[in-house]
Order: C-alpha cells, then sequence, then structure tokens
C-alpha cells in the first residue's frame, strides 16, 4: 500500500487570458486537495495519539534507561495547537465541504468518516487535557480565541457526532482511505466501539447516563473480530516508520526499559505477550526496571541496561502496526459492563467476555497464534473470580493496551487498575491525572483560558482531575 502525505496545495499559475483555463490544468497535479485526501491526511496523525514516550511512561508500561525526567514528571505543560491546526482543521473542511467528487465514494459517507474521526481526535484530546475549545473551535479567521467547552458537553457533543455518523452510513465505499481500504462497515463498527468506550468513562461520574450510551453503542454494533480494529499499518518507508523503531534504530537511543510493575504482572502467570512486548536480558531473563529512577541510579549497578529486558524487538520494527481501538478493549468493557449490571448476564456474561478479550489480546499481539494462553488461563491469579472482577479486569486491560499510553492511563484514572506507584525521593509528585495546558494559551486566549483553569480550581498543573475522573 503505498502512502503518501497529502496536503492541500495551492498553485500560483500565470494565464494567458485569451486561453480557457481548462488547458492550463493538470489532472494529475491538483490545485485543490479533495475530501478524501484530506481524511488521508488527518488519518496520518492516529498514531500520534498513542503518546510517544510520555504517555506509556505514565502508565508504566516502560521505564526510562536514560534521561529521566518524563516518569518524574517534570513536564507539566503540553501544546494541542498542533491536532486543531493539523489533522482537525482538514476534518472540519470536509464537514463543512457543499461539493464531492463522487469517484470519491457517497458524500455522505465522506462525512460519516470525517464525523468518527473527529469524535476519536476530539475524545483523545479532552481525556488528556480536560475542558478544550470544541464549539467556537475550527473557525479559522472568524476566532482566534474560542470559548473552552466543559468536558461533559464536549463528551455530549461527540456521543451525538458518533451517533450521526452511525445513521449516515450507506452502501458504498471511499477512496483514499488508509485504514479500512474504504470499507465503511468497518467505520460504522469503529463508531460504535469508541461511542462504547467513551460511556465506559461515564462510569463514576454518571452511570445512568453512561450505561444508555453503552448499549445504544451495542445495539449499532461494535467490533466483532480482531480484523475491526483501528490499526495504524507502518510502511517500511521513511515518512511512515514506527516510532519506536526510528527511536531505537535509527537515533540509536535505546533509552527505554519494560517496566517492573508489567514484568512482575506478566512473568508470573507465564503471559505469552511478554516475549513480544519485552526482550530478555544478557542473563537471559525478563526482569522489568524500577519505574522513575533517581539521576544516580540510572545504568548503575542492577539497572544497567544489561540486567533489565528492554523494549522488545517485535514492538520497534519500521513496519510493527500501532493499535488504537482494538477487539478485545471492547471485550473488556463488556466484562465490566455485565459485571456493574450494565448488561444482563451478571458474571456468566462477564467471564464469557474476559476470557475471549484475553484470548483476542493474544492473539492480536502474538500473530493470532494461541500458544501460551491454556497454560495463562489456568492460572488462579487470571482465572475469573467474581470477587475480584473488576481488579482482573483492569488489569488485563492495561497489559493488552500495551503502549496505547494515553488509553491506559485514562483507564487508570477511571478503575485505579493496575495499582501503581509514583517514583520515591520525587518532591511529593504523584502520577499525573491531566496534562496542563500550554503556556501560550495564557496569552493567546486569556480570557477562555483563566475561565477554563477557574474549573479546576485555579491551577494549571498536571493534578487537576478531568470531569470523569472522580475520587
Amino acid at each position: 500500500m503505498k502512502r503518501i502525505l497529502i496536503l492541500p496545495l495551492i498553485l500560483l499559475v500565470a494565464s494567458c487570458g485569451d486561453f480557457d483555463d481548462e488547458i492550463n490544468k493538470n489532472p494529475n497535479l491538483p490545485s485543490k486537495a479533495s475530501n478524501t485526501q484530506l481524511l488521508a491526511y488527518a488519518m496520518r496523525f492516529l498514531p500520534e495519539t498513542t503518546g510517544s514516550a510520555s504517555a506509556p511512561l505514565y502508565a508504566q508500561h516502560i521505564s526510562e534507561a536514560e534521561y529521566i525526567t518524563l516518569s518524574r514528571y517534570e513536564t507539566v505543560y503540553y501544546n494541542f495547537y498542533t491536532w486543531y491546526t493539523g489533522p482537525l482543521m482538514n476534518i472540519e473542511k470536509v464537514l463543512n465541504a457543499e461539493t464531492f467528487n463522487l469517484s470519491e465514494g457517497p458524500p455522505a459517507n465522506q462525512k460519516a468518516v470525517a464525523k468518527i474521526l473527529k469524535a476519536y481526535f476530539f475524545w483523545y484530546a479532552t481525556d488528556r487535557w480536560g475542558d478544550l475549545p470544541y464549539t467556537e473551535a475550527l473557525k479559522g479567521s472568524e476566532n482566534f480565541t474560542p470559548a473552552y467547552d466543559t468536558q461533559e458537553s464536549i463528551y455530549n457533543a461527540l456521543f451525538t457526532l458518533l451517533d450521526e455518523a452511525n445513521a449516515e452510513i450507506v452502501a458504498g465505499n471511499i477512496t483514499n482511505d488508509i485504514i479500512y481500504g474504504g470499507n465503511v462497515t468497518r467505520w460504522k463498527k469503529l463508531a460504535n466501539t469508541i461511542h462504547l468506550l467513551m460511556a465506559l468513562r461515564l462510569s463514576k461520574i454518571d452511570a445512568v447516563k453512561g450505561a444508555e450510551e453503552f448499549n445504544k453503542a451495542l445495539t449499532g454494533g461494535i467490533m466483532t473480530a480482531n480484523s475491526d480494529n483501528l490499526t495504524y499499518v507502518h510502511l517500511a518507508d521513511p515518512n511512515n516508520w514506527n516510532y519506536w523503531y526510528n527511536v531505537f534504530s535509527v537515533q540509536n537511543r535505546e533509552w527505554y526499559a519494560v517496566s517492573k510493575p508489567l514484568v512482575d504482572y506478566m512473568l508470573p502467570v507465564n503471559d505469552p505477550r511478554l516475549p513480544t512486548f519485552a526482550n530478555r536480558n544478557e542473563a537471559g531473563q525478563y526482569a522489568g526496571l524500577v519505574y522513575g529512577l533517581q539521576g544516580n541510579e540510572v545504568n548503575t549497578g542492577i539497572y544497567q541496561k544489561k540486567n533489565v529486558s528492554m523494549l522488545g524487538t517485535a514492538m520497534r520494527q519500521p513496519t510493527t502496526p500501532t493499535y488504537l481501538v482494538t477487539y478485545a478493549e471492547a471485550l473488556f468493557a463488556k466484562a465490566e459492563a455485565a459485571k456493574l449490571g450494565w448488561i444482563p448476564g451478571g458474571d456468566a456474561e462477564a467471564k464469557l467476555n474476559y476470557d475471549l478479550a484475553i484470548e483476542q489480546s493474544v492473539r492480536q499481539w502474538n500473530g493470532n497464534s494461541t500458544t501460551g494462553l491454556a497454560t495463562m488461563m489456568s492460572d488462579p491469579q487470571i482465572q475469573y473470580d467474581p470477587d475480584r472482577a473488576l481488579e482482573q479486569i483492569g488489569y488485563q486491560k492495561w497489559v493488552h493496551l500495551f503502549m496505547n499510553g494515553y488509553e491506559a492511563w485514562a483507564e487508570w484514572r477511571r478503575t485505579g487498575y493496575p495499582v501503581l506507584t509514583p517514583p520515591s525521593n520525587n518532591n511529593g509528585r504523584e502520577i499525573p491525572r491531566r496534562e496542563a495546558y500550554p503556556t501560550q494559551e495564557e496569552q493567546n486566549n486569556a480570557t477562555h483560558y483563566a475561565d477554563a483553569v477557574q474549573r479546576l480550581g485555579g491551577t494549571n498543573d498536571l493534578y487537576g482531575r478531568v470531569w470523569w475522573d472522580k475520587p
């Protein structure tokens, strides 16, 4: 699959006044990007939502083996501008389009895919920062200082957006689709799966609405197989390499080991995903690195790189796929919903979905192989236990979401699982609950920035809780 970064182009052409301008147009070099080309450009940003290094460090999937900064929460302010000026602006152009190239597929489907992408990107962003510009955003020069919508109102708007996309999809595929090859049936399943996962975020803040939205998504039709996963397939091309290949092999920065919390959970139960996630150390063993080392501990004694498991070779190939929204996560969500009483079936339904979720996760990560699955599933720590069900689901979801850091971090904030410990001797810093707005906003959008910070309690930092993050 050949993938090209597609940007809107403006050509300045000197014309000969007496000639029909159509003669001077090169059909192979359009002066304006089409709607599906704009969507393809937005799709190129999808793997960036996994958060590169910062997010899997928040989730303690990995530990820094050198230059210990992110895992000790020294970075506070994170810029969201590129999300608005990049993928979201291109998506908005499609949503506001008045003309469509019918050879690219039904206009209804082009707009439906745009709505699904918009919902996904805003869901990801609001779970990082909380309140954000939404209703007044993406207006270009019409409004450079948009108001911040509350996260609750953003969630409600995204539920509506996903409902619209689900209802609008008609027969007929679209072109330039680098995710599903134009298959709008799979986009529809994605829309409902995102809806389902968003609904579960409301489990502590508004369980009634959460259950209502959850069941609406189930009725609409969610993912039914790993082939439905929202997966970004990287290519053996420098413009499309997997992020971790670029870090480890191109930049030669072996800075990240698999964390001790992760290895200590997976190793005792013979989890067959561990060899995919981690390399053995020089002694031929799996050994996770303590999270958030102090400066004098880095790469010394037992913490030397030769003694710990670095990020697995399989995770850092140029074409290693990035998994974003998956069938297994939806099954874990159904297991939790059954345990909570949101869907019928109680523990029997919860166990059914929990067991299937683990199987599908192992298949996803291990090339559809189930070798070792039966051994892990026979371990008492893994076997479904009604008294520990929410904990078991939370831990297994955390493992499944390996390196999808922002999603794993969001679920940790919501559920409290897994039990994670912040770095020691770190000036009392706890694990972050959000990321702070960029400092530029204090000047660029002062009034609305101040309103948003006031709703956080008056401080723009890592510890104000987003709306659904209820203690």
